[in-house]
């Protein structure tokens, strides 16, 4: 009994040491240990003790003249073997990065993970506009086209047991409803790609195509993504053409590169 309380609190431990980096994360680039309390739902003495010992780990670090705490390069290691040693980014970061080239577009490739979609790889085409997204970072799945494909791999139910509804309204065209977002997946079925019109941010609008592995599954999405002063009147009616098949020819290439037929 004795060993198993202390893997017991060992694990508490590591769970509680986790939140405080994933607190660090949270958006903000610099942080209080309240902060970080707060966030956490730790004690400050406990997320102040936890700090410092990350510190001593080189996870964190302290501003000598803030005294705020910010997560150390000491995670980069970490991180980039984690991103460089998957398989989809392996197969799909040469493929999007001359996607965005040919394009002038932002190219993407993401996973989902749980709720969320996950990019792995991001890249700016000459007409792009600046972008702050960065592998690792998040977004809904509804709103995105590149979440939309991630969706069309799992049934009506299973997508309702992971997104309750009403789904979260993020511009005044984001899907709130699983009705509206059941018949965009139909739609993704019928054409083999999805489309995204400011319904995650305004003025931003994207074209998107699934990948599959060797077994057939869904496991990621490619996606091309511009302004929508740039974007929008390419991909109405025929004009839309021409970057269907950019972004699908995309994502065929990373799917073959995964084993898929």
């Amino acid at each position: 009994m004795a060993t198993r309380a202390t893997d017991a609190g060992t694990n508490q431990s590591v769970e509680r040491a986790v939140s405080v980096l994933r607190a660090l994360d949270s958006g903000r680039a610099e942080l209080r240990v309240s902060d970080i309390a707060d966030l956490t739902g730790l004690g400050p003495s406990t997320a102040s003790r936890l700090l410092s010992t990350l510190e001593r780990l080189d996870m964190v670090e302290r501003d000598p003249v803030s005294n705020l705490y910010r997560l150390s390069l000491g995670t980069l290691p970490l991180a980039a073997t984690a991103v460089n040693r998957h398989p989809v980014h392996r197969a799909a970061r040469t493929v999007v990065q001359d996607l965005a080239a040919r394009t002038g577009l932002g190219a993407n490739v993401a996973v989902r993970r749980g709720h969320v979609l996950m990019f792995l790889c991001n890249f700016e085409g000459s007409r792009a506009p600046r972008s702050y997204t960065q592998a690792g970072h998040t977004m809904p799945l509804h709103a995105t086209g590149i979440g939309k494909c991630l969706l069309s791999g799992l049934g009506a139910e299973e997508r309702r047991r992971l997104l309750p509804e009403p789904l979260e309204a993020h511009t005044r065209f984001t899907l709130t409803r699983h009705d509206q977002l059941d018949a965009e997946i139909a739609g993704v079925h019928r054409a083999g790609y999805a489309v995204e019109s400011e319904e995650r941010a305004l003025g931003r609008v994207s074209l998107a195509a699934p990948v599959r592995d060797a077994s057939g599954a869904i496991v990621a999405a490619v996606s091309l993504w511009g302004a929508a002063s740039v974007l929008d009147t390419r991909v109405d009616g025929d004009a839309r053409g021409p970057l269907v098949r950019e972004v699908v020819e995309a994502a065929d290439a990373v799917s073959q590169a995964l084993g898929a037929v």
